[in-house]
């Protein structure tokens, strides 16, 4: 199927019993069983089944499977949010003394938590691109992961998937992209050897900015050694399903960071519709982008031609630069002017919407940041991240130029 069909009718969740055409939302606590013995079965993932909704709920069940059907995975596992995500992704692998390699211009939210990561024994070493050339010199013996975001939110940087996965997957260390920028419309991190996929859901996949949710996807093909992966003693009877099974009968379970069925339920519905909305975002903001850089607006953004990431956009994402663009209107001052004088655009600290959404960077998700930090991230004081809706091509170009005029 290709991805439109196949975010429809791949697991759709169709009750069979009612006819339901979409999975129903399992709004409950507990589940119960004929017996005592057969809740202890299902309890303890002998038998098949739902016990208590922190464990698992099959509004949820539906669309973790959907998710791994979608980035070729072997499962996943959905989370509460996308920081939830990331941290037990890693969390699941990592003990204290152990080291991760990372990009220095990732989200501020996830800088922040590798921050809290350190009391904890963890170190996180920064690269300014994930590149072989510089991960190399940073890896030791305590290396235990790579982790990048595909598309770097704000700084817009694009990693060259195989060519990392290749180089890792020679040293034995697993590669954990953080593609919520991307999505499985432009590309499947997994085929290109991509180990864990992560997702912070809350933003394309649900498309209506409605909930908040994450999802950790596994490829199930990297061999989780117990000898240097302590943990994984005890899994290694499940093969490609280790890293699925410990996280769930693990950290995942037990740390309570499930996801609500009401919210899996509106990520069901928006992922359906996820395709149409890449398609007009990505052709939007490849417009607004070009009109910036003809204007004489400092812009950021990978599709453009003048980007150091064009080429890699072309092979990696078939030519779709993302939905998102970062421009510098020249003060701070500027910025917050022209994004006051915006009349469609949505101030709001959020991506992947289908309205677009405007934020100056280094007041918000970057207040916590160090100056370095926000040099690493392309952030500066004026910066002014834009995450493209599914508007009217012309109405979002003649809103940002009465916006420029404004400033002039």
């Amino acid at each position: 199927m290709e991805f439109d069909t196949q975010v429809i009718h791949e697991i759709s969740g169709q009750d069979k019993a009612t006819g339901a055409t979409i999975p129903a939302i399992y709004q409950v606590s507990a589940f119960a069983q004929d017996s005592a013995e057969q809740l202890e079965k299902v309890f303890n993932n002998r038998a098949p089944g739902f016990a208590y909704t922190r464990i698992g709920n099959p509004t949820v069940d539906v669309f973790e499977k959907k998710i791994a059907a979608l980035e070729h995975g072997v499962g996943a596992i959905a989370c509460s949010s996308g920081m939830a995500a990331v941290t037990m992704a890693l969390l699941n692998i990592v003990e204290a003394g152990d080291e991760i390699i990372a990009s220095a211009g990732l989200f501020g939210g996830t800088i922040d938590l590798f921050r809290d990561l350190q009391p904890f024994g963890i170190t996180v070493k920064y690269v300014s691109e994930v590149t072989k050339e510089e991960i190399e010199p940073l890896i030791t013996e305590q290396t235990k992961a790579v982790f990048t975001e595909l598309i770097g939110n704000p700084r817009l940087d694009v990693v060259d998937i195989k060519s990392v996965s290749d180089f890792l997957h020679e040293r034995e260390i697993p590669f954990f992209v953080d593609s919520t920028t991307a999505t499985p419309y432009l590309i499947r991190p997994i085929d290109l050897g991509a180990d864990v996929v992560i997702h912070s859901s809350s933003k394309y996949i649900n498309g209506g900015g409605n909930s908040i949710s994450g999802v950790i996807i596994d490829s199930g093909k990297f061999k989780w050694s117990p000898g240097r992966y302590k943990g994984f003693k005890e899994y290694k009877m499940y093969g490609k399903f280790a890293f699925i099974a410990k996280l769930r009968n693990g950290l995942w379970r037990n740390v309570g960071g499930c996801l609500a069925p009401q919210n899996a339920f509106y990520n069901l519905i928006g992922i359906e519709t996820l395709g149409l909305r890449m398609q007009r975002i990505c052709e939007n903001a490849q417009a607004l982008a070009e009109f910036f850089e003809a204007n004489g607006i400092e812009v950021n953004y990978p599709g453009l031609k003048s980007s150091p990431y064009y080429e890699l956009v072309q092979s990696q994402f078939g030519g779709l630069g993302g939905g998102i663009i970062t421009i510098r209107p020249g003060s701070k001052e500027k910025a917050y002017k022209l994004v006051n004088n915006l009349k469609y655009a949505t101030i709001a600290t959020n991506i992947g919407d289908t309205r677009t959404l405007v934020i100056h960077a280094a007041s918000t998700i970057y207040i916590h940041s160090s100056e370095e930090q926000k040099k690493n991230a392309g952030v500066f004081d004026d910066t002014i991240r834009i995450s493209v809706g599914i508007e009217n091509t012309n109405d979002l170009i003649e809103d940002f130029k009465q916006a420029i005029e404004s400033i002039k």
